[in-house]
Parts: structure tokens; sequence; C-alpha cells
């Protein structure tokens, strides 16, 4: 059993966990993640580790209710404890003295950017962060964001803070005026990540995603995060979750994150009727 030591609301339905964890704390690495399983009777989800403290013995892990697994982890209060917590795992991200390089995080990929923003810093690079959100109140982490960078462009969809539009829009701005950087770093939502992809093609640089493929048990034995990269079939679970942003056929992975779409609505359905409510209704 894992205890829940602290429990935050970042913003809307995203909160953060630290959970008592002192083996994975004492291993675990920027860019890995954990497979969390709430009780016995819950299904496995992947989430990335977003900050750990070795001493304390503590992981933080960040999540956004968008199904019923999600739901369930939101409700959980500190104190409570969750069943089975599995990691680190997968590959750890390249930490080297690359110069300068740009960190893109777009909604709860802000999370995963941070530990990776921290290293990048705590190496010698130049740290840049473009972070964006739906909206003003969207934003997470903003001041731990800023504070592991050396400069921080925020951007909003609807415009309500910094740039309006979005972050592979405010990256592009960035290139066309400034010198080329060494390296981007980009993570968030699929289309998202391609745009970061696209853009930074044409200017040749380095640009690495993390892939959030649907994953089972997350150890390379089941084939269900299977992704395609430089036409070759990859494993985000081991093979990565990094990958060159350039080689990734993401229209297959945006297809291959549809699989499940009609049973995760169906898993919903249920389980409001089980517990005679809406999900929504679980905001706390």
């Amino acid at each position: 059993m894992y205890r829940i030591i602290r429990k935050e609301r970042l913003a809307g339905d995203i909160y953060r966990f630290f959970i008592k964890a002192p083996l994975i704390a004492k291993k675990a690495l920027p860019g890995q993640f954990v497979v969390v399983r709430i009780d016995e009777e819950g299904e496995r989800i992947p989430l990335t580790i977003s900050d750990s403290d070795a001493g304390k013995g503590l992981i933080s892990l960040v999540a956004m209710r968008v199904g019923k697994t999600t739901c369930q982890l939101s409700m959980l209060k500190q104190g409570d404890s969750i069943i089975d917590l599995v990691g680190p795992l997968g590959r750890e991200s390249k930490i080297s003295e690359f110069g300068t390089v740009i960190c893109v995080g777009g909604g709860v990929g802000t999370a995963p950017i941070l530990p990776i923003a921290k290293a990048l810093r705590k190496k010698g690079n130049i740290v840049k962060s473009i972070i964006g959100a739906k909206s003003k109140d969207s934003h997470i982490l903003l001041e731990e964001i800023k504070e592991a960078s050396d400069e921080l462009i925020v951007c909003t969809d609807d415009g309500s803070e910094g740039f309006k539009g979005f972050v592979s829009m405010a990256l592009l701005e960035y290139l066309k005026k400034e010198d080329r950087p060494d390296r981007v770093i980009a993570i968030g939502p699929v289309p998202m990540m391609k745009a970061v992809s696209d853009v930074t093609r044409p200017y040749k640089i380095k640009t690495i995603v993390s892939l959030n493929s649907i994953m089972v048990d997350a150890t390379g034995m089941c084939g269900t995060c299977r992704v395609e990269v430089a036409k070759k079939t990859k494993f985000a679970c081991v093979d990565g979750p990094d990958f060159d942003g350039h080689d990734v056929d993401f229209e297959m992975l945006a297809s291959r994150q549809k699989m499940y779409k009609d049973e995760e609505a169906k898993a919903v359905k249920k389980y409001e009727k089980e517990c005679n409510c809406k999900l929504e209704d679980h905001i706390l």
C-alpha cells in the first residue's frame, strides 16, 4: 500500500498527489513513469513522475479527471492509500550539456516537463520554457517552471494570459527572432507534440517528444503501447517514452489512442450508474 501524504488541486480537474514510495523515489529519474492501480478491481494506468524526493521518500504524480479511474483517483484524500504503484518504468530522459534547450509543455504535459527542465538547468544548460493551457485558470505549476527556467513564455488558447495561441505558434515566433536552440523537448497532447515537431523540422532542431500511448502491462510483453518510429515498431513502455519527434508516426499514434474509446465511455456510464452520480459531481 502506498499512502498519499498530501493532495493539491492544481487547476480545474487537475490534481497533484505526493505519495510515500521510498524505493521508487530513490531510483526515479526525469522522464520515467509509474503504473498505478487504485484498488483490487481497478485498472492499471501509467502516470509520469512529476517530481521525486529521495530524502523524504516521496514521489509526486499529476492527473486530470478524464474517466472512471482518474475520477476515482481524484476522490482520494490525504491519508488514503493506493494498492499498487509499480516503477520507475521506461527509459529516463537524456540529460546532457546540450547548450540551449526549449522545453514545451501543454496542459498536463507541464508536469513531466518540470523535472526535465530542472535536471537540464542543473547540468548547465540554458533552459527556456514555453508552457500552454486553454486559459489562465487552466495553467499548472507555472511558478515551479519559472524557477527551473532561464526564460518562460506563457501561452493561452483564449489569450487570457501571455501569448494568445498554441505553444507551437509561440515556438515558431521565437525561432523566427532568436538564435537556434540546440534541442527542443515537447510533452503534451498528441496534436500538440506533432505541431511542435512540424515547426522544428525545417530548422533541423533535434526534437524529443514523450509518447503517452495506451499501456497495459508496461513491461513490453503485451504490445499495446506499440508505436511506429522511423518506420520501425517500438514499445513506448520499454523503448521510450522519449522518441525523436521527427521520426514518430503521429497519425498512427492518434488512431491507436482511440482504440478503447467506446469501452472507456461504457465504463464511465457503468460507474455513474453504480454510484448514482455524474463524474462532474466529484469536484473536490
